[in-house]
C-alpha cells in the first residue's frame, strides 16, 4: 500500500515537473544592487553583540597596513615574553631539582627539602 502512494506521487511530481515552464529567465534590472542594499539595511538594524563589535573594529583597524604591523608586532612580542617567563619558571624548577640530587648524591644522608 505504501509503494502505490509512492508511485502514485512520482508520477504526480514527474507531471507538475513536466508541466512547469519558466516564463522569464531575465532578473529585473538592479537586481543585484537592489539585494545588497536590503543585506546592508538588515544588517545595520540588527543589534550587534559587544563581540560583533569588537570583530568589525579589528577587522576595520587590520585592512590599514601601518596598524596591521603593530598589532601583528605587539602579538609577537606578547608570545615572546609568555615564553621567556615559562621558561624562566621551568628553568628554576630545573636548577631546584637538580641542585637537591646533587647535595643527596653528596650526602646521601642529607633530607630532601619538601616545598
Amino acid at each position: 500500500m505504501n509503494s502505490q502512494n509512492q508511485d502514485n506521487s512520482d508520477q504526480l511530481l514527474h507531471q507538475a515537473l513536466g508541466e512547469w515552464e519558466v516564463k522569464d529567465r531575465r532578473l529585473p534590472a538592479r537586481f543585484h544592487e537592489q539585494v545588497w542594499r536590503r543585506i546592508e539595511r538588515i544588517e545595520s538594524q540588527a543589534p550587534a553583540t559587544l563581540w560583533n563589535q569588537f570583530v568589525a573594529s579589528i577587522a576595520n583597524a587590520l585592512t590599514r597596513p601601518p596598524l596591521a604591523l603593530s598589532y601583528v608586532t605587539l602579538l609577537l612580542l606578547a608570545g615572546l615574553l609568555a615564553g621567556y617567563l615559562q621558561a624562566r619558571v621551568e628553568k628554576a624548577h630545573t636548577v631546584e631539582t637538580l641542585s637537591s640530587r646533587y647535595v643527596q648524591m653528596m650526602d646521601p644522608y642529607q633530607h630532601r627539602s619538601e616545598k
